[in-house]
Order: structure tokens, then C-alpha cells, then sequence
């Protein structure tokens, strides 16, 4: 999906000179980084694997002449996010899109627990470490955004994937209050709830998706959103798992994604 000249000055504009992107090297931050890129942000990438990252630094720089900023840490050890904040202290910052993250799948008392820590560290604990530093950076500006990646799982308990869907709610949950709180101070905060999406997630989650969307289909929705949402729900696939479930008691919304997430992790229950 392309994105337009008009579109690509107002986030220039309104978010430049730099934006920081985590989990940048697949799926939806992949595909934010290149989309950033394109209305010519310049772009501190994260992620844990380095060689990943340079290849999408030289790449980005090369195809839209913005410079990059390689930070390759891993956002479960504190000292990972402390790192990434200190590459960034020099930089003119003006957008945060936090998409680093992972899910787990299956019985919960059968997983295994470091993992699922690990788990809690990325989606939230660095989540909320890098929100409250940059919220206190970005105070200072005269406009700026923060993108906090939440699910359509997030808005009811999911069965077979119960701490990935806890972990997302916690995300819609702060972006929510955050859009209120720091909108007196300029600071965009969206949470996007994207459905299934290809990119790397159902591999690491052990889940099988029968459909999914592209990276591709969510990237300029998500971006058009910003500074004009406070939530959005990118792509067909999205609106439609989500607003079909919209008058539905929470409790009947537990028992359908019950079957939904049956079928996609079948071969491990």
C-alpha cells in the first residue's frame, strides 16, 4: 500500500527528525521502518540481530537517503532498553513505534515459565521503559508520537494463548489512558490492533495461521491513524474479526476466540 506525498510531509513534519523502531528487522516494524523511511524520517533500528539490521540500515539509506542508526539489543535485559535510550539521547527524536514483541501458544500450565518472563519483558516491561522515558523527552517538543503495538487479542481473555493475550491488554490499556494524559503536551499516542499478520510471529508463537495479512496491508493505515486516532484497527481482516465481535457479551467473546485459537494451535493441544 503506498502512502501519499501529503501523507509523507505531515509525518516528516510532525514526527521528524528521528523516529525509533523496535523489532525492525520483520513483520509490522519492518515494514513502519520502511514506510518512515519513505516521508524521510530518519531511523534508530532495533532488534536483537545485528547482521539483520546493518542489511536494512544499508538498504533504507540507500533507496530513500535517510540516515540510520543500527542498535542491536535484546529488550528482555534491562540493560538492552537502557542501551538503546543512550544511542538516543543525541538524536532529535520525535516518534517512538514500539513493535518489538512475541507470543507463545498453548496450554498455559504446560509452558514453559522463563519463556513466558521473557515474554513479559519485551511486551511490556521494555513497552513501559521506553513510554515513560520518551514521553518525558518528547514533553519538551512542540509535537510528537508514540505507536504501542497492541492485538485484536487484547480485548477479551484468549484460551490457548492466555499470557500473549494478557500481555496485549496490557499495552491497549496503557495507550488508552496515555492518549488522554499526554494529548495536553502534543504527544500522539496510538494503539494500533492488527489481526493475524505474516512476518515471523506464528513460527515463534508454534501457532498455524490459515490467513493472515501482509505487513504491506497494515503499514499506512496505521501511520494515516496517527495523530488523528487514539486506536485503530488496520486492515479488512482486522475490522472484520473485531467489529463482528463488537456487540458480543465478554464472555461469549472468551468461548470464539476459544474455537479460533483452537484452530490455529490444533497440532500442539
Amino acid at each position: 500500500m503506498k502512502i501519499s506525498n501529503a501523507e509523507k510531509q505531515r509525518l516528516s513534519t510532525r514526527y521528524g527528525e528521528w523516529a525509533v523502531v523496535t523489532g525492525a528487522t520483520s513483520g509490522i516494524g519492518l515494514e513502519l521502518a520502511e514506510r518512515l523511511a519513505e516521508a524521510g524520517l530518519n531511523l534508530v533500528l532495533n532488534a536483537r540481530r545485528k547482521e539483520v539490521l546493518e542489511q536494512i540500515s544499508v538498504r533504507l539509506q540507500s533507496k530513500y537517503g535517510v540516515k540510520t542508526l543500527v542498535v542491536a539489543t535484546d529488550l528482555s535485559e534491562p540493560a538492552g532498553v537502557e542501551l538503546l535510550i543512550e544511542a538516543t539521547r543525541e538524536l532529535n527524536v520525535g516518534l517512538l513505534v514500539a513493535s518489538a514483541g512475541f507470543g507463545t501458544s498453548g496450554y498455559f500450565i504446560e509452558s514453559d515459565l522463563p519463556t513466558e518472563i521473557n515474554m513479559l519483558r519485551v511486551n511490556c516491561e521494555a513497552v513501559l521503559h521506553l513510554t515513560h522515558h520518551f514521553s518525558q523527552v518528547f514533553k519538551k517538543r512542540k509535537r510528537s508520537g508514540i505507536i504501542l503495538m497492541s492485538s485484536i487479542v487484547a480485548f477479551q481473555g484468549v484460551p490457548y494463548s492466555a499470557h500473549y493475550a494478557a500481555t496485549k491488554a496490557y499495552i491497549q490499556s496503557l495507550a488508552e489512558a496515555l492518549a488522554y494524559e499526554l494529548k495536553a503536551h502534543n504527544i500522539d499516542v496510538l494503539a494500533p490492533s492488527p489481526g493475524p499478520v505474516d512476518g515471523g510471529f506464528a513460527a515463534r508463537a508454534n501457532m498455524k495461521m490459515s490467513a493472515a495479512m501482509k505487513p504491506s496491508d497494515i503499514g499506512v493505515p496505521i501511520l494515516k491513524a496517527l495523530g488523528r486516532q487514539s486506536s485503530v484497527v488496520p486492515g479488512a481482516l482486522s475490522k472484520l474479526l473485531v467489529y463482528s465481535l463488537r456487540t458480543v457479551p465478554r464472555w461469549a467473546k472468551v468461548r470464539i476466540m476459544t474455537l479460533v485459537m483452537r484452530g490455529m494451535t490444533a497440532h500442539r493441544l
